[in-house]
């Protein structure tokens, strides 16, 4: 059967977009690292969030080598936590659920498109491979707050990412004569120890101490200035572990002023 030249132009035409849907289809689900929602989703009750391991906290953690989990809550009108911290070149599933109504977890100029639902745990794995920030947005009317319902991404180099949390507090106030116990918790939420400084001030004096966290893990640290050298009157004090920080103040009373104030509250 002879095949007019014009025909056969079409063929051809036809063949090469065909060829052309198939890889763009293979490289939007396969290239970009990116695995879509699983029919067998989690399920969660909303009002049980606040006590659920996972998502009681929402947050970033490592839960094997270069892989990691994002448990996200999103709620009117905003997603928690926010900014979602993360490291380039490694597996990321975020687990996305809400507290209240439908919302929508979308981030623009990719396939990261799930819908929150109350009850139900939205499963998406993705790879970035390039630092840089990503913006999320909710796709699903939620309410009249809607249109300002965001957050962020932020992919971080991957030799610069860590998840370090740092806590400290003092008492309000100390009676002149007692100890001043700044107490500090520092987080590790990686795999690998964390091997850092701890270095602090109370008023004018300063202290340090090098300490290890075993991966996934907490460790405490405290401490100690005397209050008859720091003198009476209110003092601040700082925390600083790496590029994390915490402040506050401690004030100091007099005897005669801890005993005034007794007296008054009995």
């Amino acid at each position: 059967m002879r095949i007019h030249q014009y025909e056969k132009l079409w063929i051809v035409g036809a063949m090469i977009l065909i060829v052309g849907f198939i890889v763009t289809i293979t490289y939007g689900s396969v290239g970009l690292g990116i695995t879509m929602i699983g029919d067998e989703e989690e399920t969660i009750a909303p009002d049980e969030l606040n006590d659920d391991e996972q998502f009681g906290e929402p947050r970033v953690e490592q839960v094997g080598e270069n892989e990691y989990a994002a448990y996200v809550v999103a709620q009117t009108f905003i997603f928690q936590p926010d900014p979602i911290e993360i490291p380039a070149n490694n597996e990321i599933t975020f687990h996305v659920t809400s507290r209240d109504v439908i919302h929508g977890f979308y981030v623009p100029g990719t396939n990261i498109n799930a819908m929150a639902i109350p009850g139900q745990v939205a499963e998406l794995t993705v790879e970035f491979d390039e630092p840089g920030e990503h913006g999320l947005i909710c796709h699903e009317y939620c309410g009249s707050g809607h249109h300002t319902m965001e957050g962020l991404i932020v992919v971080q180099p991957e030799d610069e990412f860590d998840l370090t949390e740092l806590s400290a507090e003092t008492p309000d106030t100390v009676t002149s004569g007692e100890q001043v116990q700044l107490n500090a918790t520092v987080e590790n939420g990686q795999l690998e120890p964390l091997e850092t400084t701890v270095d602090a001030e109370i008023g004018d004096q300063t202290f340090q101490q090098n300490i290890t966290v075993d991966g996934n893990s907490t460790q405490d640290v405290t401490f100690t200035a005397e209050s008859t050298q720091l003198g009476v009157g209110e003092h601040d004090w700082t925390v600083t572990v790496d590029d994390y920080e915490e402040t506050g103040s401690v004030e100091v009373v007099s005897n005669e002023t801890a005993a005034a104030e007794g007296g008054e509250e009995s």
